[in-house]
């Protein structure tokens, strides 16, 4: 089969323009909105997204289904190629590009450009020992940005508004069969169809922080806001953006209670929480007695500059950036959710149901990856062993050699006397 000049693209002079932008609108009937260099809206992408909020997905799977968008449109621009005549082709070149290319990180300036180049490997924090961020795309992003693609145009294909083909493809190896076909009940069940440009995930272990570190974590906090802030995702598991939208009535000190509202399925659920995170939440509403508006229905966290604004998630998160700055750590917000995960499964008294249903995990198997021991309890472990296999060759009576064997030999090779 010959290549098109298409096929032959050379990424390596490739250069994509940050042009266009997603913007929020604030209405709730079309929370984001992705527009073009000129600033006109991209009719497809709108349509699209208006089909996700009536299948009910969150202005949050909007706005992440809208960067996605962003990234293939700019991309597009690049390449001079019209959403609808994309082929695979592009498909093909896009995804080599989006795993290789540099992120730009922070708008520094206004005409910004992704250049193709190699990504450096970063040595890992010494106190968390996790990999540094790479210029890159993380590898999640670019599965996410596949799926995302192939259901756009699975959409406009069915709607007859976009190309018959879908430029990013299933897998052939899957398709070729009927899905969970042979199936053993016992197995869990497999994810299928897979695309043909989505990379392979590498597998992650949930990193818990380890008691110590954490207590000098919860040390660098500077406010009773933050103080509570973190007590209560350490004690709970709930996610950040969870616990943010928590309002007034949803907090019941008495039975030591919160009500969360679940991020996938928008589930409302009581959620139990330590008693020293209502502590820290009583001190931190004695400090904003009379600064904010009264009223049950009223957000519980607000921002510590005035004016007084409810807390979002960015703003959290730069919190928690600060206190990590003090001790040079990276652990993440979301390390709290592991972290609490890890110390329910620990406790001999609670089962891997009641886990479950304190985390909202819909399916058990998603919580029993906490039962991978730690990375610390492994190393130490490994590390006992070897002492004991030390102990073991520095016996004073260590047993004879086999016939046929020179005991200077093995003297000089075991670094032992025999």
């Amino acid at each position: 089969m010959i290549e098109s000049e298409k096929s032959r693209r050379d990424l390596t002079l490739l250069v994509v323009q940050c042009d266009g932008r997603l913007v929020p609108t604030g209405d709730a009937a079309e929370p984001y909105r992705l527009l073009d260099v000129e600033g006109g809206v991209v009719e497809p992408v709108a349509v699209f997204l208006r089909e996700l909020l009536a299948a009910g997905r969150s202005a949050a799977t909007l706005r992440s289904y809208g960067m996605d968008l962003l990234r293939w449109w700019r991309f597009l621009q690049a390449v001079e190629i019209c959403w609808d005549r994309a082929s695979r082709d592009e498909a093909r070149d896009f995804s080599c590009w989006i795993q290789l290319t540099v992120k730009k990180r922070s708008p520094s300036t206004r005409t910004r450009s992704a250049v193709w180049t190699n990504n450096a490997v970063a040595p890992p924090n010494p106190i968390t020992g996790k990999p540094a961020l790479s210029d890159g795309y993380a590898p999640a992003t670019v599965v996410h940005s596949e799926t995302v693609l192939r259901g756009f145009y699975d959409f406009h294909r069915d709607a007859g508004s976009g190309p018959i083909l879908n430029p990013f493809p299933l897998d052939p190896a899957r398709r070729s069969r009927r899905a969970h076909a042979h199936r053993n009940p016992m197995d869990e069940w497999a994810r299928e169809p897979v695309g043909r440009y989505r990379p392979k995930m590498p597998k992650r272990v949930p990193r818990a922080i380890p008691d110590q570190r954490f207590n000098e974590l919860f040390a660098a906090l500077g406010s009773n806001r933050d103080r509570a802030l973190v007590a209560f995702w350490i004690s709970t598991g709930v996610r950040a953006s969870e616990l943010l939208g928590v309002r007034q009535c949803d907090v019941d000190p008495g039975q030591q209670l919160i009500t969360v509202v679940r991020k996938g399925t928008r589930a409302i659920q009581e959620v139990p929480a330590s008693a020293d995170a209502f502590v820290w939440l009583r001190l931190y509403q004695q400090e904003l007695h009379g600064q904010i508006p009264p009223g049950r229905m009223q957000p519980v966290w607000w921002t510590l500059r005035r004016p007084r604004r409810p807390l979002n998630y960015h703003a959290a998160h730069r919190m928690f950036e600060r206190a990590n700055g003090a001790l040079g750590s990276d652990w993440t917000l979301h390390d709290l959710r592991h972290s609490a995960a890890a110390r329910m499964v620990r406790d001999p008294h609670l089962t891997l149901c009641d886990v479950q249903f304190v985390l909202g995990h819909a399916h058990l198997s998603t919580t029993e990856i906490y039962l991978v021991p730690d990375r610390d309890e492994v190393i130490a472990g490994i590390l006992a062993h070897h002492a004991r296999i030390a102990e073991q060759r520095d016996e004073p009576v260590p047993p004879p050699p086999a016939p046929g064997y020179d005991p200077q030999v093995l003297s000089v090779l075991f670094g032992r006397t025999l």
